[in-house]
């Protein structure tokens, strides 16, 4: 039977509580896969698994019991190896890869943060800032809404103020919240976003960086900042345990 991968800690890590289960209908017990000074939180993989909430809350709620008791490597969601002879050979093969992550993220978690402009706001803000349009702007009020062209020229000239702004804001974003972090990982990027970053942050940290956050926010009202976490570190398992050494697949 294919085997479902949670996670990878060190081998000495506290035992997970008795009894918990994870994905799967219903919910499949989890167990521990030791190899070297390594180990790997699994389960028997579910046939047909799909992201229904249920499951992924489940996978979560794995990765949060264990986590609470020592730093683990956390896998994507849909993590499987063909069985547990394949999950104890990659843990033998990139030992060292796991081993150096584990000292780097102990203690730390991860959130994400995503920017984005309040249309209405943003639109305020870059007039307010430009003398040029609004000279423009009040030109055209004047000759009665302007013509076709002018309209045109004004709109091309907003919409490259607020182009502009999105890249000052995204870098803002990021150069507010980077001190604060052990690392710091851009996310792809998605239509709606100006940012899409993922900090590495320190437990006992976690209160500063969501304070810097709340400071963003009331400093830049024309911003939309959302704040995620903290969450296990998947976007600091570098190059990812999700696929090593062809053995594991989401």
């Amino acid at each position: 039977m294919s085997t479902y991968v949670y996670g990878i800690t060190e081998r000495s890590h506290a035992a997970l509580p008795e009894g918990l289960a994870g994905v799967g209908e219903p919910p499949l017990p989890v167990r521990v896969l030791t190899e070297g000074d390594l180990a790997a939180i699994v389960s028997d993989a579910p046939e047909n698994l799909r992201p229904k909430r249920k499951d992924l809350l489940a996978h979560q709620n794995v990765l949060a019991e264990a986590g609470a008791e020592g730093c683990v490597l956390p896998m994507r969601f849909g993590s499987v190896a063909p069985d547990d002879k394949a999950v104890t050979g990659v843990l033998a093969e990139r030992a060292d890869h796991y081993a150096e992550r584990l000292r780097a993220l102990d203690g730390k978690v991860e959130y994400n943060v995503k920017a984005t402009h309040v249309e209405e706001a943003v639109l305020h803000h870059v007039m307010a800032q430009s003398p040029e349009l609004r000279a423009l702007a009040e030109s055209n009020r004047q000759a009665g809404g302007g013509t076709y062209e002018q309209r045109l020229q004004l709109g091309e000239m907003v919409a490259a103020a607020v182009q502009a702004r999105e890249a000052q804001d995204a870098a803002e974003v990021r150069q507010t919240l980077e001190p604060l972090a052990a690392s710091v990982s851009v996310g792809p990027e998605s239509t709606g976003w100006l940012a899409n970053v993922s900090f590495l942050v320190e437990r006992d940290s976690a209160a500063a960086f969501a304070e810097a956050v709340d400071g963003l926010r009331r400093e830049h009202p024309h911003l939309d900042v959302r704040l995620n976490g903290p969450l296990p570190p998947y976007s600091f398992v570098e190059p990812g345990p999700a696929q090593p050494a062809g053995a594991m697949a989401e």
